[in-house]
């Protein structure tokens, strides 16, 4: 069975780790893989974290299973993070699962629209995330694109992205970063969201949000106001979010998948549907991250701790995409950086060509991926004049 297996091409980003882990160049920048870090290079475990990990620890009493739908205290705390005092929330038209990661939440939404229309094809934007893509498309889903990054003028491509979603077919899905686009920074402001919103309802197709960097941006409101502005538009709407950036739980894999309904009955029976699928996947969600997200929110004391500390995370971010612009410049270069200040997220497009990205890897050890594609994270005070220099020795 074994022998007719043919290899597969390594995940770009995974080769880049592998490639970044062997360079013996002690100047060496990761600007690929997409975790937070902090001035040392560091990804941190947050106090908040360690003082709810602590709790656990003395406080755990059962390693049983926890249910299919996780960890209900969780549940309920994400869907107030996300949702706030939401009308949806008021008439008890919102189910949430707890799912291993953003990435499971993906997977466990793309299984439960299998089950609602198998027919359906999710649209996701030109460009997205590289995992969304085959995450749908393994559940048996038509994946097609509409346009949103505009590479020549580093912006919104908001006029072709409606005209394309007013095309849309009734009962397809049209997936949407809430913020911090990934790949490319680039969000939806307040008044484009309301188009969207509108159209949605006009069109008939059913909005699939994800949610994975809400704190990242602007603020843990901010950044959810496209999405609650969106839940007031629409009767149903599918949430994928994840713990693992604003809370710095990556390896512990804790995510939620919520489905809006438009009233409480067909929220059960949604729900009904959502737990079969959990059971047909993975059957029971791992407890540890859930716990560590409820005891934060459930604490007044580590709920204030936790918010400082994702501020300074989101601080760092925006303060590194001002430092990188004003480098950059500082070297003479004539290509305009500057819309890497007005991004948001860890995310940009340099804007380089595949070239000048394999001349940084080669000659400075400068690791990104062959998009272009930066996590601003990865650069610190200490390597900025390294790593701008080395950008400005390839432009020329």
């Amino acid at each position: 069975m074994f022998s007719i297996l043919k290899p597969l091409p390594t995940d770009p980003i995974l080769g880049l780790m592998a490639a970044y882990r062997q360079d013996t160049n002690p100047n060496k920048i990761d600007l690929g893989v997409g975790v937070f870090k902090d001035e040392s290079g560091h990804t941190p475990v947050l106090k908040s974290v360690k003082k709810a990990e602590a709790f656990r620890l003395e406080n755990e009493t059962s390693k049983s299973y926890i249910g299919l739908a996780g960890d209900l205290g969780f549940c309920n705390k994400m869907e107030i993070q996300l949702l706030g005092e939401h009308k949806a929330l008021l008439a008890n038209r919102v189910r949430t699962a707890q799912t291993p990661g953003g990435t499971g939440a993906l997977r466990v939404a793309a299984e439960f629209i299998v089950r609602c229309n198998p027919n359906a094809t999710v649209w996701v934007t030109t460009p997205t995330w590289a995992n969304h893509i085959s995450l749908f498309e393994a559940a048996g889903l038509t994946v097609k694109e509409y346009p949103y990054y505009d590479y020549e003028n580093k912006g919104l491509l908001f006029d072709e992205m409606i005209t394309a979603l007013k095309q849309v077919p009734k009962g397809d899905v049209v997936l949407l970063h809430a913020c911090c686009h990934n790949p490319s920074g680039m969000d939806l402001n307040i008044e484009q969201w309301k188009i969207v919103a509108e159209l949605a309802v006009e069109v008939g197709f059913t909005p699939l949000v994800d949610i994975a960097y809400q704190g990242f941006g602007t603020g843990l409101d901010d950044d959810a106001a496209g999405l609650r502005l969106l839940a007031e538009y629409v009767d149903e709407l599918i949430i994928c979010s994840s713990c693992s950036k604003n809370f710095g739980l990556y390896r512990e894999r804790i995510g939620a998948c919520s489905i809006v309904s438009s009233d409480a009955k067909v929220a059960d029976v949604a729900n009904s549907v959502l737990l079969s699928v959990v059971r047909s996947i993975y059957s029971m969600p791992p407890a540890h991250g859930a716990a560590i997200v409820d005891t934060i929110l459930g604490s007044t004391e580590l709920t204030a701790l936790w918010h400082q500390e994702l501020a300074e995370m989101r601080d760092r971010i925006n303060g590194l995409r001002t430092l990188i612009v004003d480098s950059l410049n500082a070297q003479g270069i004539d290509q305009d950086f500057s819309f890497i200040k007005h991004q948001f997220g860890m995310f940009s497009f340099l804007g380089i060509n595949k070239e000048q990205i394999d001349r940084l890897q080669k000659e400075y050890g400068i690791y990104m991926v062959g998009s272009s594609r930066v996590n601003v994270a990865g650069v610190s005070h200490a390597n900025i004049d390294y790593f701008s220099k080395a950008v400005a020795s390839v432009l020329k």
